[in-house]
């Protein structure tokens, strides 16, 4: 079957695309598309894997797992599964001195707990300049320096982590896009974890909408797509954009960044390389890059 696997990154829409995609369930198991609870499996998985340390697991393990997972006789002919923490928790994004060190272990290891399945991986990476200062605020009291592990954020590249995902399982279709772009791909990307037709009716279509405008702004732009229905994503995505440009919160769509040895300066040159990065990410090999 096809295993769909949000896995991050953290700080991102820290579960809100899943709890999107949960909305559609009704319509979803009548395709043998299940989205599960959480419950149901990251404690199963993180232990599993941790168990292992790396080693092939035992025949059967999958089928224990997914007995485990999906509810007995139901047809599944694709999971839908998520963990923003996934690859690891925030604190150790920076652990060794590398970038999401463990990107590749969690990766292979995934591979090998169901070696015979239709792996999809899921991803939504940040800017690094908001994304180290998110993570590191959850770390809760660690110096800054301990938290870089001095690591240099110049040096900081998701292309690599995709580099390395690829190359720890060869055989699972990846799926990026950047969270900054997440309010205006929504529909299309609670379509894309869920497996739905790119026109496919939805339910969450503009739950993170929602968050971010104004209640009056999102009521006009319920109105205004009820009346003049876009015909294609592209369409959406400008219409979406307008309003947002409109009636979005200033305090969910701007970063205060205040951190110690910090400046303006810094911050726009890790968006400069985060920015050339995005295009190398693009040009990737056997990486869906998800953009407006």
């Amino acid at each position: 079957m096809e295993i769909a696997f949000h896995i991050g990154a953290n700080c991102t829409d820290d579960d809100r695309l899943l709890k999107s995609v949960t909305k559609n369930q009704p319509a979803l198991a009548e395709r043998g598309i299940r989205v599960p609870g959480p419950a149901r499996y990251r404690r199963l998985l993180r232990e599993t894997i941790q168990h292992l340390r790396g080693a092939a697991p035992e025949p059967g393990t999958r089928d224990v797992l997914v007995d485990a997972i999906i509810d007995h006789g139901e047809t599944t002919e694709r999971l839908v599964l998520g963990n923003p923490a996934f690859i690891c928790t925030p604190a150790r994004i920076c652990d060794a001195g590398c970038f999401h060190e463990l990107a590749g272990f969690k990766a292979r290891a995934l591979a090998a707990l169901f070696p015979d399945d239709r792996i999809e991986l899921f991803l939504g990476i940040r800017n690094p300049a908001s994304f180290l200062p998110a993570c590191w605020e959850q770390t809760r009291g660690r110096a800054f320096d301990e938290f870089m592990a001095d690591l240099d954020p110049r040096t900081i590249l998701w292309s690599d982590v995709l580099a390395r995902l690829r190359e720890a399982a060869p055989h699972a279709r990846l799926t990026v896009w950047c969270d900054e772009d997440s309010a205006l791909l929504w529909p299309e990307l609670v379509r894309a974890l869920a497996g739905m037709a790119p026109d496919s009716p939805i339910e969450g279509a503009h739950d993170l909408v929602d968050e971010i405008m104004r209640p009056e702004g999102a009521a006009r732009l319920r109105a205004y797509l009820d009346k003049h229905p876009p015909g294609n994503a592209a369409q959406h995505r400008r219409i979406v954009s307008a309003f947002l440009d409109k009636y979005a919160r200033d305090d969910a769509v701007e970063t205060v960044i205040d951190l110690p040895g910090w400046d303006a300066a810094l911050v726009a040159e890790l968006t400069s390389i985060y920015e050339t990065d995005l295009e190398r990410i693009a040009a990737m090999e056997g990486v869906r890059f998800i953009s407006p």
